[in-house]
């Protein structure tokens, strides 16, 4: 079941942010681009060289009107713990951005990204009206591309304000295309 422009399934919970713990929502981020993403573990290999690539483009999201969270099945306390180590003791130090935790792992389940025990690599794109625009899974192994992701958004931006789409190896900045045979002949027509 594809959950692709779809309204995104509501979640709610604790997170750590700011060294603090806080209650998060859905509807925390009525009216701005969410990219939810979800990791495994905290505590792991492969997911602290994403989360700090997330934090180190929180700013670039944010300029965009996006806004980022990390979910993991983690408890809140795990999170502030692998927030608390620093990235030098192979901690995540300090982030841009807050840490759900899903230790119950009903939200992972509702974004189908559950196997076994822990999340798989999702990340879920959600427009302002709390639709669900894009969606990215990747198995244990691979950490995302968050240039990818950025890309990603600019491009579901682009094509709602623009009424244009997006060509194969769009990017931001580029034209678009119209959605037609006419578009079509324009980019692959010479």
């Amino acid at each position: 079941m594809t959950i692709i422009g779809k309204p995104a399934p509501h979640f709610e919970g604790p997170a750590a942010k700011d060294g603090e713990i806080v209650n998060i929502s859905l509807s925390d981020y009525q009216g701005k681009w969410l990219i939810l993403f979800f990791y495994p573990l905290d505590f792991t290999f492969v997911c602290p060289t994403e989360l700090v690539a997330f934090s180190d483009a929180t700013e670039t999201f944010r300029a965009h009107n996006a806004e980022v969270l990390g979910v993991s099945v983690d408890s809140v306390h795990t999170h502030l713990a692998w927030m608390r180590t620093p990235r030098s003791e192979a901690g995540v130090g300090e982030l841009n951005y807050p840490l759900l935790s899903d230790i119950s792992k009903q939200i992972a389940a509702a974004y189908d990204v559950l196997i076994g025990d822990v999340a798989l690599r999702g990340v879920f794109i959600i427009d302002p009206d709390g639709v669900v625009q894009s969606a990215t899974i990747n198995n244990l192994d691979v950490g995302r591309n968050v240039a990818e992701v950025v890309r990603t958004l600019r491009g579901y931006q682009y094509a709602r304000e623009s009424g244009n789409v997006c060509p194969a190896n769009w990017q931001d900045g580029d034209e678009g295309m119209s959605a037609s045979l006419d578009g079509v002949k324009g980019v692959i027509g010479g």
